[in-house]
């Protein structure tokens, strides 16, 4: 009897659990947040979203390159606007107020840094 009580018991807490589980939590909120960049091309494009990809909590991240601005979708939970512009930084490009990081930078392709032929 105490053994079926106990069951019981620990049936209803696994139920009550996996109903809260995918209750989302207000942390969990997908954010979107606009960067300005240096970007200036397709390259430069394919770098930033691919870089901007393995950093944890971004959903989708879409750079226009005619504006030089990229969209970041993210779970404000895993990183924040801080993380994001150092990510674009560490990548070799400006992002806003944080400036490139000078080693990647200087790694970049001859189009993808200022003042190239492809800069309009």
């Amino acid at each position: 009897m105490l053994r079926n009580l106990f069951l019981t018991a620990l049936t209803s807490l696994m139920l009550v659990g996996n109903l809260f589980a995918g209750a989302p939590t207000r942390d969990d909120k997908e954010k979107e947040v606009k960067i300005k960049t240096s970007a200036i091309c397709g390259m430069c494009k394919s770098r930033i979203e691919r870089n901007l990809g393995f950093e944890k909590g971004v959903k989708e991240a879409d750079l226009d390159v005619k504006t030089k601005i990229v969209t970041i979708k993210y779970n404000p939970a895993k990183t924040d606007v801080a993380k994001l512009k150092a990510n674009i930084s560490k990548t070799g490009y400006d992002a806003e107020e944080v400036a490139a990081d000078q080693a990647s930078y200087n790694k970049l392709p001859g189009c993808c840094k200022k003042g190239s032929d492809m800069e309009q």
